[in-house]
């Protein structure tokens, strides 16, 4: 079936989603590796970016990702910045749910996300954007097929650094030719 693998399922976000996503993005931890700018949220200011950036979006296609044994919500995946005309989007992923990290259920995430997204949707291209210091990330888009093109330099600043933003992409082409 087109959202789910043997251990996760790829559901839509709602507004019931709100609490569990406050909870992962005011966690500076899971924020880390993914959020441009770290800060607090207050709860209507998750509320306002949920049901009006997230929901109210015709750009976007967001996912909760759910741990079938558990019924448990681990993350979060999107399809954002949806251009149909030159049929390009951008991917991003969070597992929110620290006891779920390094288990392989990012990677199972983005495999249904890209197969949504080329197989369904019927796109060009998707590309995501990645922070150089997280090798386990960059590894893992590696893995999917995803390639370099280039990077930001030193446009992030995390624990007393400069790092730089990895661009990276994979074409409909190279990723059907990759799970044939």
């Amino acid at each position: 079936m087109l959202f789910q693998s043997t251990r996760i399922t790829l559901r839509k976000m709602t507004v019931q989603d709100i609490e569990v996503y406050h909870k992962w993005r005011n966690d500076l931890e899971v924020m880390q590796s993914t959020a441009p700018m770290l800060d607090v949220y207050h709860i209507e200011e998750t509320e306002e970016f949920v049901t009006q950036v997230i929901l109210g979006s015709h750009s976007s296609k967001c996912y909760i990702i759910v741990d079938k044994e558990s019924k448990k919500p681990i993350g979060i995946t999107s399809l954002i910045n949806i251009d149909n005309k030159n049929r390009n989007a951008e991917c991003i992923i969070d597992i929110g749910d620290k006891e779920s990290w390094g288990k392989g259920y990012g990677a199972e995430a983005m495999k249904l996300l890209l197969d949504f997204g080329f197989l369904e949707m019927n796109l060009h291209r998707i590309y995501l954007r990645v922070f150089s210091f997280n090798s386990r990330a960059i590894k893992l888009y590696e893995k999917l097929g995803f390639q370099q093109e280039g990077k930001s330099r030193e446009s992030i600043f995390r624990n007393g650094k400069w790092h730089d933003i990895i661009h990276m992409s994979i074409m409909q082409n190279e990723y059907v030719e990759k799970i044939k």
